[in-house]
This record gives C-alpha cells, structure tokens and sequence, in this order.
C-alpha cells in the first residue's frame, strides 16, 4: 500500500520542482491517521499524515486528489512562506497549475463511524442521564470531577453503558 501513495508524493514533488525550477526537500510521510480527516500536512515538521482506511477505500481517487492536495500544502508553505491561507491563492495556482487538478477543500469519502461506548453519569438532582465518552470516563477514574450544572454537585457513575 504504501509504495504507490510514496510513488504519488514523488510524483507530485518532481511536477513542483519542474514548475518552480527549484528542489524542495522530501517530506516524511506516515500512515497514522484515523477518524475523518483523508491526510494532514505538517508544515513545520515537512510531514504528510494519510489515513489508511480512506486510502483502502478510495485509493484511485485518493492517488490522485489527496495526495497532491497535501503535497500543496508543503510546496506552497516553501515557496510562499507561512503566511498564506491553508487553502487560499497560493494553494490553489499549485493545484490548478502545477498539478491540474481542481481545489477541492475537502473529500467527499464515505466514512464508517466506529462504535462507541458512552458511560452514563447522574446527579442526585435529576433522572437525566449524562452519557461520557471513554475518555473522560477514564480521566474521572483518575480522579477529576465533573459537577452539575444545576446543583453544583458530582456527577456520578451509574455503572451504565450505552452503545452507539
């Protein structure tokens, strides 16, 4: 899998060093990315963070669209400095002129939420449930508190969980 997303940031490198008539370092690239986003681009640390999943699923289209769009990122950050818009005039002559590629914001890939669990806190001042994610259910194990808003008093572990 990654051989060819690689293969696609090299590409993309090679097209902007072409245009810009200038080489520009190569950047990390690592597959450590989950929830909704398709790829991230650090531009301090020349880093691309893709996202497996959407990668598997998408793949042509990610190839193609995603992967230059993070690269932009990072060519734009190098050749205009780091006062420009994240998608703004800089980024988009990158993806319409050097990659010929239309600048779309964001992806459109069908995402699958994960399952997850909620554990339900109450107050003695009411039957209402106050559902945690795992979380913060795991920081009150530790020790933090979380009061009700109505009565100022502890919420407290039903011993309750939902799935959602």
């Amino acid at each position: 899998m990654p051989e060819r997303l690689n293969a696609r940031v090299e590409a993309c490198y090679q097209q902007s060093e072409a245009f810009f008539k200038q080489r520009f370092e190569r950047p990390q690239v690592s597959f450590r990315l989950r929830g909704q986003k398709a790829g991230v681009a650090h531009l301090q640390e020349n880093l691309l963070r893709f996202n497996p999943q959407l990668y598997r699923e998408n793949s042509e289209h990610f190839l193609r669209q995603t992967v230059a769009h993070e690269v932009a990122h990072l060519i734009a950050h190098r050749v205009f400095g780091p006062h420009i818009q994240p998608h703004g005039a800089e980024w988009r002559l990158i993806m319409q002129g050097v990659y010929e590629l239309p600048p779309e914001r964001c992806h459109s890939y069908a995402i699958t939420r994960r399952q997850r669990t909620l554990y339900l806190y109450r107050c003695a001042c009411t039957e209402r449930d106050f559902p945690f994610t795992a979380r913060r259910h795991a920081l009150v194990r530790k020790g933090r508190r979380y009061l009700c808003r109505s009565c100022r008093t502890t919420l407290v572990f039903t011993g309750q969980q939902r799935v959602e």
